[in-house]
């Protein structure tokens, strides 16, 4: 989600551009920001925003079906942690504090903490950019005017997918500070499948770091749930590779969960690939006729889709990615044992 994600302003990138191809460009076509290297810099630019400045604003995601969810944040910095508060305003109560990586959720109504560790590559646009990715090979982002988003100014660039495996992005960055805004997310035809924006939005709130951590630490009256063990790996070391990688998507990290405290062999692989912009985790577990369906289960979530099947005799795979259904085939269909 774009919840923290923010980045700087379009301007220097426009300047970078190379002049033939604004000279080759008709008259009313949008700007084609064509350089690898200031996509790359514009994507580490919305990286590091988050960190320029403290915000709060009210943040609402519609899908195409018609869900919509609703929260307040609150975002701080001191230069060397990041803490966000996340209230929800629709669905189940509940307060999520972050610093850093490491996440805690607030359930009244149980009166439960839940703990977790959650990678920053979570975020949208995942950052930084994956090593081996070549966003300019499966993107072409074009700058394509100004709108208005929660009484700002913002700049819209358009990332339309050069093939099939992945959707569009169109984003909106605040003109002066550069922050993200606004994110439609683009089926084949142009569709938009999900949208998130902040209604409201103050640049200048006073969020202090210290205070929100002391509020992330009162869990007394709770019961804290902790997180189950993780250890990082690889898919190789686990016993499985993908006889093909899919096109522009490389590996960015892979951990092994013990599912249960009390045995250890249950444990669950979780492998995460990415584009650079959209991303595919893998759940891999073991294959339980009494908890698993006969029948491959898809359905989906806004512009997140999910595939869970069977794969050889002992194994079940569960994979997730905000992109279209048969880039999750692909990566299903492309798994196999490491020999």
């Amino acid at each position: 989600m774009l919840l923290a994600a923010a980045g700087l302003g379009f301007s220097s990138l426009l300047a970078a551009a190379p002049q033939a191809d604004s000279a080759a460009r008709s008259p009313g076509e949008p700007t084609l920001v064509s350089a690898e290297r200031d996509m790359g810099q514009w994507i580490e630019r919305v990286r590091g925003a988050p960190c320029n400045r403290s915000y709060a604003g009210t943040f609402v995601v519609l899908s195409a079906t018609g869900a919509m969810s609703s929260a307040r944040i609150w975002h701080a910095c001191d230069g060397q942690r990041q803490m966000e508060r996340v209230d929800a305003l629709s669905g189940t109560p509940r307060t999520v504090f972050r610093r850093n990586g490491e996440v805690r959720t607030f359930l009244p109504q149980s009166r439960t903490v839940r703990t977790d560790r959650r990678e920053e590559s979570g975020r949208f646009p995942r950052a930084p950019v994956p090593s081996g990715t070549s966003i300019a090979r499966f993107y072409a982002p074009r700058l394509v005017g100004q709108e208005r988003v929660a009484g700002l100014v913002a700049d819209v660039v358009w990332f339309r997918p050069l093939d099939a495996l992945r959707f569009g992005y169109r984003l909106w960055s605040e003109r002066d500070t550069g922050m993200l805004v606004k994110r439609q997310t683009l089926g084949a035809d142009g569709q938009i499948l999900e949208q998130a924006a902040f209604s409201e939005l103050d640049l200048n709130a006073l969020v202090r770091v210290d205070q929100m951590a002391r509020s992330m630490d009162a869990t007394a009256g709770y019961q804290v749930v902790a997180p189950t063990a993780a250890v990082p790996t690889t898919a190789e070391a686990e016993g499985w590779t993908l006889r093909q990688p899919v096109a522009g998507f490389v590996p960015v990290s892979c951990r092994r969960h013990t599912v249960s405290a009390t045995d250890a062999a249950q444990t669950t692989l979780q492998c995460l690939y990415s584009d650079g912009l959209a991303s595919v985790s893998l759940f891999l577990e073991s294959f339980d006729p009494q908890q698993h369906p006969a029948q491959p289960q898809v359905f989906s979530r806004g512009a997140t889709q999910f595939l869970a099947q069977r794969v050889l005799p002992d194994a079940w795979v569960t994979a997730v990615g905000e992109v279209p259904l048969q880039t999750l085939r692909l990566f299903v269909g492309q798994l196999e044992r490491a020999r």
